[in-house]
């Protein structure tokens, strides 16, 4: 990579930056709802609950595990600004730490610069939104995990726990670990950290695992691919609603609950081809773990009841994560990602109140965002298929011997 090639990058990503900075301090105005006040209002909120030493055991909004306290409560560290700006100020460190990891990543060899570049467009694509969130923060725990994870497994598995502690997804990072000695440092390292937390957690603040039992009745938010049935329904005389519940926007009324389900059941389909790639899959390249994380949380993105703007973040992560190595073919895959990135933008905060009305230009926003991420998803468990699992029929242990030999040139460096 040339001095050139890191000064254009360096440069977008101020210029982007500021931009974005602006946008949250509401320097320059964005058209739709404001987008900041879950972290001027909800995080705040919870942020005066927690620094008490508890967890808001009567706030059914409050739906992620217990480490997520420590993202809700890090604007502590500057302590000199008030809370909403302090928080903006460290989502954008989080921002500057991952592009900080993939530019450095990038220089080593077999890698390459298209993973920053990924990143470096695909934030400011979702507009303010990815600063007035904290899955940055947790986007950032998961590259750094990945990118570890190619010569210290162990590395991987203790960010993974960690990383699932304040959001759940990144458990996902494990699905595509290589088999043997690889899998079981990253598996036990998990275990272990996983673990240790939740037991330090529950220990010194009650209602560290409150968050399990109030995610149970939600709903189907307006934005995911189920909502597209009800999104059509209203325009036949459906009868439902559109509600804030459960700290999301969602359908509410006959059959919410049968779709919910089947969201519920698609996810389970998921995890089960998932299961069977893993038992299928004969050879591991360098970028597997990357490749199989960014299929994987792309299949229960769109599979799930929820799928949230910010959810995008991790997204665009992975993605980059995905093109540092030469020899991944999540390039279409990442593409599509950053279109549905840009179209999330469009279609919240911007033209949001469309999408709530069910109206032609909503719906045509949430069907090509929704279509981008499925289209995604599928594209990226074929090539992650093609690219693990031997022809059916061969009869051939090192039928992948490309992919094995890039393994183990991985390990041995």
């Amino acid at each position: 990579m040339t001095v050139a090639g890191r000064t254009n990058l360096i440069a977008v990503w101020v210029l982007t930056r500021a931009v974005l900075l602006l946008c949250v301090f509401k320097v320059l105005a964005v058209p739709g709802p404001d987008v900041t006040s879950d972290v001027s209002v909800i995080y705040q909120g919870w942020y005066e609950i927690l620094r008490t030493g508890t967890f808001p055991l009567d706030d059914i909004t409050w739906q992620y595990p217990p480490a997520a306290a420590l993202a809700v409560l890090s604007p502590a560290l500057l302590p000199f600004l008030g809370y909403a700006t302090a928080f903006f100020v460290l989502a954008c460190l989080a921002d500057a730490l991952v592009t900080g990891l993939l530019l450095y990543a990038g220089q080593r060899p077999g890698k390459r610069l298209a993973g920053a570049w990924v990143w470096v467009a695909g934030v400011p694509l979702l507009g303010p939104t990815a600063y007035a969130r904290y899955d940055v923060m947790v986007t950032a725990v998961a590259v750094a995990a990945l990118l570890a994870g190619a010569r210290r497994p162990r590395v991987l598995g203790a960010l993974a726990a960690f990383g699932a502690l304040l959001k759940v997804w990144p458990v996902l990072l494990l699905a595509g670990t290589a088999r043997g000695r690889a899998t079981r440092a990253a598996w036990t390292a998990a275990g272990v950290a996983g673990g240790a937390l939740v037991v330090a957690f529950c220990a010194t603040m009650p209602g560290a695992l409150a968050f399990l039992t109030f995610q149970r009745d939600r709903g189907t938010e307006v934005e995911s691919l189920g909502a597209l049935v009800f999104h059509a329904a209203r325009h036949f005389g459906w009868r439902g609603e559109v509600l804030l519940n459960y700290g999301s926007v969602e359908f509410v009324g006959p059959y919410v609950p049968l779709v919910s389900t089947a969201a519920m059941g698609l996810t389970a389909v998921a995890f089960g081809w998932l299961l069977v790639w893993r038992v299928r899959a004969g050879g591991f390249r360098a970028s597997t773990p990357c490749d199989a994380a960014l299929a994987a949380v792309l299949l229960f993105t769109t599979t799930s009841r929820v799928i949230s703007p910010q959810y995008l973040v991790w997204l665009v992560g992975l993605a980059a994560a995905c093109l540092v190595f030469r020899g991944s073919r999540m390039g279409r895959p990442a593409l599509l990602v950053l279109a549905a990135a840009g179209v999330t933008f469009l279609e919240f905060p911007v033209w949001f109140s469309h999408v709530v009305t069910s109206d032609g230009l909503g719906v045509l926003l949430l069907v090509a965002r929704n279509g981008l991420l499925v289209a995604a998803a599928l594209l990226a468990c074929r090539r992650l298929w093609q690219d693990t699992v031997p022809a059916a029929g061969s009869r051939d242990p090192n039928a992948l011997p490309a992919q094995r030999a890039a393994a183990a040139r991985q390990l041995a460096s």
